[in-house]
């Protein structure tokens, strides 16, 4: 990098030095402002035009790919991308024919308890119906900030950061076998609420297009409930209020709470105790109501700079991640205890799950270990304790909780019913490298049209051969959720 960017800083100083003249000659003009301004804007819409009316499609005049790929020059692609936040599936992936990919889509998605609606082959809305009376329990949920599966005393740690949360873990429902999709916190939202494989590139949080899609919030709320998005920062950060705004959610974020109900704040935002204290209103206001309610809460204090107030546990605030965690972890344990004094406490099942983990380093392409994190059920009225070893991931949470609440419901979700269905895969990827968890067997597929397989053995992999059947579903997993988000399929009237 620094030869390039020194590289770069000399050539502009040479360009600089050829065209200065011409710059004091503009500079020195004696033509009358109205001219120039008529001139600039002239200038100005040409290319503005070119922005919003060209998109990377106005370049596909062959069904020959190598063709298409040559009229992609290098900045018309880079633009498009910047401005779509995705990478484009077929043009990067291995890819199969979309018939064949939705009809392996739809032998992996049938359930026992599901059916197609449609015999249209690119319409994946099932009909999932429970056996006996729905229960609307209101829905708690706690997304957690970089709270890797490696910080609990179950998975091995030694630290002794999270007591409060291995002691809720032992008197909840605990999946101990649960993935992220990702490795940012949009990406957890995204599959949390979407139920949607990490597509290439950036969540579909970010992305343009992304109203009215179909969420475990939008479900919820055509059901009765009142649903709300509650995040401790600004969520104008990374497009947030505007997803979650359009797709079924009230927004509660920083610029809501009071002056008296801030008391301690950092650049993420505010503390998680005093986020909590916000996400009780919030509940207290909708049971006054006669509301159900679901709460995603996104918390902050497990972030740099690992600030907390001072006094809540035995590690000094600004040290590190171990005190953030702990500090985290005190708090939701605090949470609980005074969420015990409202009405709706037993008819509320609290979830804790993390957005990621807390870092993703790795000497492979896509390190497993790098994304196991816990999620909890805790409802002590309603859930009995149990650890569930079955292998899945955010995806399959909305369809879990939507079980839980044993309501019938039609769905575009990718993901399974975890306690019903057993998914025994996950779905895990960066910005570009995409993977498949599988029978032991991790399947990645890598933007130059290559794919990896690695042999998984206590989250420990090495490399080995391609199995075509996972690569197969892998291919489908990904570009079919490719192609129902670019043709507006997602969204919830649809």
């Amino acid at each position: 990098m620094p030869i390039i960017i020194m590289g770069m800083l000399l050539l502009s100083a040479g360009i600089f030095t050829l065209v200065k003249k011409h710059f004091d000659t503009s500079i020195n003009s004696k033509s009358r402002f109205v001219s120039r301004f008529t001139t600039s804007i002239i200038l100005l819409t040409l290319p503005m035009l070119a922005f919003f009316t060209i998109d990377k499609t106005t370049a596909e005049i062959q069904d020959n790919t190598y063709s298409n790929e040559l009229a992609h020059n290098g900045i018309y692609q880079i633009f498009s991308a910047f401005r779509n936040n995705e990478l484009d599936y077929k043009s990067f992936y291995q890819s199969i024919d979309d018939k064949k990919a939705f009809t392996n889509l739809r032998k992996l998605l049938k359930t026992s308890n599901s059916e197609f609606i449609s015999d249209d082959i690119f319409d994946i809305k099932r009909k999932i119906t429970y056996d006996g009376n729905a229960k609307k329990y209101n829905v708690m949920m706690i997304t957690v900030e970089s709270l890797s599966g490696s910080f609990f005393t179950k998975f091995g740690s030694k630290d002794k950061i999270t007591p409060n949360l291995d002691t809720i873990a032992q008197q909840s429902m605990f999946f101990t076998n649960f993935y992220a999709t990702g490795t940012r916190t949009v990406r957890a939202m995204e599959a949390l609420s979407l139920s949607l494989p990490p597509t290439p590139g950036y969540s579909i949080v970010k992305r343009p297009n992304n109203e009215n899609m179909f969420t475990l919030g939008s479900i919820l709320k055509s059901k009765g409930y009142n649903t709300n998005f509650i995040y401790a920062g600004n969520g104008y950060f990374d497009n947030m209020n505007y997803f979650f705004g359009n797709s079924g959610y009230n927004i509660v974020d920083k610029k809501n709470f009071e002056k008296n109900e801030i008391t301690f704040e950092n650049a993420w935002g505010v503390c998680d105790e005093d986020l909590f204290a916000i996400a009780a209103q919030v509940a207290d206001k909708a049971y006054s109501e006669g509301k159900a309610f679901h709460n995603f809460i996104m918390t902050t204090s497990n972030h740099r700079p690992y600030t907390y107030p001072k006094g809540k546990i035995d590690i000094p605030s600004h040290t590190g991640r171990k005190g953030a965690v702990k500090y985290t972890d005190f708090a939701i344990a605090k949470f609980l205890r005074e969420a015990k004094k409202h009405e709706w406490f037993d008819n509320t099942l609290f979830v804790i799950v993390a957005d990621h983990c807390a870092s993703s380093a790795g000497k492979t392409s896509l390190p497993v270990k790098k994304y196991h994190i816990p999620l909890l059920i805790y409802a002590p009225t309603i859930i009995e304790p149990k650890e569930i070893n079955t292998l899945c991931s955010q995806i399959d949470f909305a369809p879990t909780i939507m079980g839980l609440l044993n309501m019938d419901y039609t769905s575009k979700f990718f993901g399974k019913d975890i306690l019903l269905n057993n998914p025994n895969r996950a779905l895990i990827g960066t910005y570009q490298k995409i993977g498949l968890l599988e029978n032991h067997k991790l399947t990645v597929q890598l933007p130059t049209k290559r794919t990896e397989a690695f042999k998984v053995s206590d989250m420990e992999q090495e490399a080995s051969l391609v199995d075509k059947t996972e690569l197969y579903d892998a291919i489908t997993y990904y570009q079919t959720a490719s192609y129902l988000f670019q043709n507006k399929k997602l969204n919830f009237a649809q």
